[in-house]
């Protein structure tokens, strides 16, 4: 049975704000994000992240990205990822949620992208969000290897925000057809991979391998490179506030779809751009809470 969700189970799903909030409390999500050739993920990501509600960002990018990231958000925490390491990311605990979002602008022949997305399938201790280049690194042997590793050793959720091409590499990795029904392929990806799988298309479907979502609420305009780290960034955040994988990716989805469509008002479908969303974000927030 595909379930759709309406706007009062995306308003329970909404991470609640205590009067006693402190920028911790509120949620961290690190963000490992950006290859030289492509720091703009790293920006749309972040501040995707921080418009829905993270109360710290922080982005581990290539060294000649971060003054690109640090100029686009003078409030992002911006390291460079020489050094990075996942295991010292706290696990969440009482009242300090967190959460990671890796994959945005990677590049996936890239060795310090195929090395930050191994590492931290192995080593993280947060709920971790992959994205672009890292999903393509999952579809390999060393990542299915990490992928068994984890299973024995790892909690933390997984979320996988693949679209159609990324999913169809992930479905062939896991000796299956990539040609089902999306709602199917969804379902079969989260259970293969153990993980909170969104399907993003002009339909997007979201499953953890027992319940499948449709969003059903896209728009063409959304059909524009950086679109998806924006989306990621959304999720991420919810994440990274507490929320369950399926209610983050539910309502991150919806809410960027509707992002999408208040921002195409003013810009038109055409013209609009992903920094658009970043504008149109807060009204779509305001709108479900």
């Amino acid at each position: 049975m595909i379930e759709q969700w309406y706007d009062d189970e995306l308003c329970r799903a909404l991470p609640p704000l205590s009067e006693d909030a402190n920028k911790y409390t509120r949620g961290q999500l690190f963000v490992v994000a950006g290859c030289a050739e492509y720091p703009g993920a790293a920006c749309l990501c972040a501040a995707a992240a921080q418009r829905a509600g993270a109360g710290y960002v922080t982005v581990a990018c290539a060294p000649e990205s971060v003054p690109v990231v640090r100029s686009f958000r003078p409030s992002l925490v911006v390291r460079s990822w020489e050094g990075w390491d996942p295991s010292h990311i706290p696990a969440p605990r009482d009242g300090h949620p967190v959460a990671i979002a890796l994959g945005c602008g990677f590049d996936p022949e890239d060795e310090k992208c195929i090395s930050s997305a191994l590492i931290a399938l192995r080593d993280a201790k947060a709920p971790l969000l992959l994205d672009g280049g890292a999903l393509g690194v999952l579809a390999t042997k060393e990542g299915l290897h990490s992928l068994r590793w984890r299973r024995s050793h790892q909690a933390n959720p997984l979320v996988l925000t693949p679209h159609g091409g990324e999913a169809a590499r992930l479905a062939s990795a896991a000796d299956f057809s990539p040609g089902m029904p999306p709602e199917q392929l969804a379902s079969a990806l989260a259970r293969f991979y153990r993980a909170t799988v969104a399907l993003k298309g002009p339909n997007t479907y979201i499953s953890d391998g027992e319940r499948t979502v449709l969003m059903a609420e896209g728009t063409s305009a959304l059909a524009k490179a950086g679109t998806g780290d924006v989306l990621a960034g959304i999720i991420g955040s919810l994440m990274s506030q507490g929320c369950h994988p399926l209610d983050a990716c539910v309502l991150g989805c919806t809410l960027h779809a509707r992002a999408g469509h208040l921002a195409a008002e003013r810009t038109g479908e055409r013209s609009l751009i992903p920094e658009d969303l970043l504008d149109a974000l807060p009204k779509a927030l305001q709108a479900i809470a």
